[in-house]
């Protein structure tokens, strides 16, 4: 498996833009997702690959309802 982190920024409107959400596989074959906010204690979670499939899912869902609503999915 490739060694890759994705790492995603906040938003400015929203006031988010300093915090940070990566996102990789870790070593048990686990989907990591980590956010670090402005303190050095970062909260994270893992995933398997049934429950990380439902997330992606449900991200879906909710950016389908953006699209609904007007929003910006160009940002």
């Amino acid at each position: 498996m490739a060694n890759v982190k994705l790492i995603f920024q906040g938003t400015e409107k929203s006031e988010t833009h300093k915090t940070e959400l990566e996102v990789y596989c870790n070593a048990y074959e686990e989907i990591s997702v980590v956010i670090k906010l402005n303190s050095n204690y970062p909260s994270f979670i893992s995933l398997d690959k049934i429950t990380a499939v439902r997330l992606v899912r449900e991200l879906k869902k909710q950016i389908g309802f953006l699209d609904l609503k007007g929003g910006n999915t160009n940002e």
